[in-house]
């Protein structure tokens, strides 16, 4: 192809050139990591023109070898690495080399900062190909794109504050990284250096990689070999290079099974859900493969939706393939394959709850509301997944307990789980709706994620016990005897001064309150808000106040506690001064508390003039 000659000199964004400078000059422990980055970088280039070739004929080079090859010269003090994958246009050598913008440079620069090791975070912001520079003097890139009309172009820096990009000749496919060696780096121009660091960093990539024409790593896929032959560090290497994750993973599953289909699996729960800025891999899905072929990068039929923090591969003899259109085709044996995934998922979950609490609390942590996600939309499996919701309680301590550790803590003549559905865990502990299930001893599940109030709507029960709402209007409890004591202090309000206060309530809040009653449960608190029916409206109506902007506070039931002190007080104040604007301040107050405590307050700072008034009147009472 033809093509005008032309150089031009681009010059690196600022903070490119600290990050170069730093990997420059800063002090590392394993310089070798430069050629784990690059061989990295190739076997993602190789992947993707693996795909490639299967769904498009117009292709550069189609029958060349799909492989790596590392060759070195030691009186040139150069390597290079070459790999025969997509390549690169002029374009694209300016947005992965030349900007790094997208890469998170400045997140690894405090990353570095904090952490003083360059090696062991190199890889999780996406600035891999940059360690070259640890050991280059100048790097020269020659790539040309897999389109056969593509023209090459060579990319060369010596790390200093610009690039130059110029047309190159460059007849095969794929891309070229030659680095000329600094002085104390040669030791890498030499086969034994090339070889183990290719074994110890690279041997699962399921490309060859040659050395001076020789294999060098061993590129069996791991997820073909017997789970009793394969090492833990094995899992480690291979679960960093599918993902760049330098954490090692919470923990794998390894999948091997011949009935009633074939599968090879190997699944990778991570230990943290946000694992960097960039990663190797842009989106969710499973690795999915046929024979070893890369069929799809992202797969997201393998697993639920829920399940989608879940890394890995699937391999499969028997998954039918429509390469016209592009994807697997629907059939038994994908069911089969999705069942026993999901199945096996499951399983080591609960597994790892029951024997390895602590390390399940980490899961948990990170990747607990996709379980409550899927508890609301998996109708089909939702009991599988119910042995896995953990929750903080009234008697927890700050533990997260399983439903099953509920129900077998509950009390004689219980026969309902209690559930409190809140913002905070400051704002459910001191619910009023708590007052009749301390002075019962009854458990109540905190419910104060997001998703808690769409779960419920699917978690109606668990092993024949309902799931109540603590402010279910409907809520009976049983007797005791410290309701007697309640009901005695209660009837030191005569019941005409106790209507008159309660026609005060309803003409001060008017349509913001349904109803004003006495609680049949309250004990130490003045008043709650209760939902004006049972069911789960109410719960929705938590829902929409996180979907919709125009969001109106719902009006509830108040109820008020005729046995304490505050309400007492104020029937009184009725009775001999009903025209003291205490009173109605006070029912203000007392509402807006209540809105506070449940979350519904739409502006809490407007109580601030409420509240002075108030103090401005208790202080001059105290001086008369």
């Amino acid at each position: 192809m033809n093509q005008v000659n032309t150089t031009e000199s681009m010059e690196f964004k600022a903070e490119v050139q600290q990050l170069l400078n730093i990997l420059s000059h800063s002090l590392y422990t394993e310089r070798e990591i430069f050629l784990r980055e690059l061989i990295s970088n190739a076997s993602d280039a190789l992947n993707r023109m693996q795909f490639e070739m299967l769904t498009n004929q117009e292709i550069l080079d189609p029958n060349v070898e799909l492989a790596i090859r590392i060759d070195f010269d030691e009186e040139a003090k150069t390597i290079t690495i070459a790999d025969s994958g997509i390549g690169m246009t002029r374009e694209e050598l300016v947005e992965n080399l030349g900007t790094i913008a997208h890469s998170g440079a400045m997140a690894f620069l405090k990353k570095l900062d904090a952490e003083k090791r360059v090696d062991d975070i190199i890889g999780q912001f996406g600035v891999g190909f940059y360690a070259v520079f640890m050991v280059a003097e100048e790097v020269r890139v020659s790539s040309r794109s897999y389109r056969p009309d593509a023209a090459a172009w060579v990319w060369t820096s010596t790390g200093d504050n610009t690039y130059t990009l110029a047309s190159a000749e460059k007849a095969d496919r794929g891309t070229s990284i030659e680095v000329k060696l600094k002085e104390d780096a040669t030791e890498f121009a030499a086969a034994w250096k090339l070889e183990q660091t290719v074994k110890k960093h690279s041997d699962y990539v399921s490309f060859p990689i040659y050395v001076k024409d020789k294999v060098a790593n061993q590129q069996t896929a791991i997820w073909q070999q017997s789970p009793s032959q394969v090492e833990e560090d094995a899992y480690n290497d291979f679960y960093r290079q599918l993902t760049l994750d330098f954490e090692k993973p919470l923990l794998h599953l390894h999948i091997v099974a011949d009935v009633p289909v074939d599968i090879h699996s190997i699944l990778f729960i991570p230990t943290q859900r946000e694992r960097g800025m960039l990663r190797i891999r842009n989106d969710y899905g499973l690795k999915l493969y046929s024979r070893k072929i890369l069929i799809q990068e992202y797969n997201k039929d393998m697993l639920p939706e829920y399940m989608r923090f879940i890394e890995g591969i699937v391999d499969s003899m028997d998954i039918p393939l429509n390469v016209a259109r592009e994807s697997v085709q629907s059939s038994r044996t994908m069911n089969h394959i999705q069942k026993a995934l999901r199945s096996r998922v499951i399983k080591t979950l609960r597994e790892l709850g029951e024997e390895k609490p602590e390390d399940y609390m980490t899961f948990w942590k990170e990747f607990g509301s996709f379980i409550k996600e899927g508890v609301s939309t998996d109708f089909a499996g939702r009991d599988d997944l119910l042995p896995l919701l953990r929750f903080q309680t009234s008697r927890s301590e700050g533990k997260l307990v399983s439903l099953a550790d509920y129900v077998a803590r509950m009390v004689d003549e219980q026969d309902a789980i209690y559930y409190i559905l809140g913002d905070t865990l400051a704002s459910v502990t001191s619910s009023p709706h708590l007052d009749p299930f301390k002075s019962r001893d009854l458990e109540v599940l905190y419910l104060v994620d997001p998703l808690d109030a769409f779960m419920v709507q699917s978690l109606r029960e668990y092993e024949s016990k309902p799931l109540k709402n603590v402010d279910d209007p409907d809520l009976t409890l049983p007797k005791t005897a410290a309701d007697e004591a309640l009901a005695t202090e209660a009837a030191k309000v005569e019941q005409e001064s106790f209507d008159h206060l309660v026609t005060r309530f309803k003409n001060v809040l008017d349509e913001r309150i349904v109803d004003v009653r006495a609680s049949k449960v309250l004990k130490d608190s003045p008043a709650r808000l209760v939902a004006p029916e049972s069911g789960p409206e109410h719960e929705l109506a938590r829902v929409r106040r996180f979907l919709e902007q125009d969001y109106g506070i719902p009006a509830r039931i108040l109820e008020i506690n005729r046995a304490h002190p505050l309400i007492q007080n104020l029937a009184h104040l009725v009775e001999q001064a009903e025209n003291n604007p205490i009173i109605d301040l006070s029912i203000e107050q007392l509402f807006e508390n209540m809105l506070l405590l449940e979350g519904l307050h739409p502006n809490p700072a407007q109580m601030v003039p409420r509240i002075q008034s108030l103090l401005e009147a208790a202080a001059a009472k105290n001086l008369t």
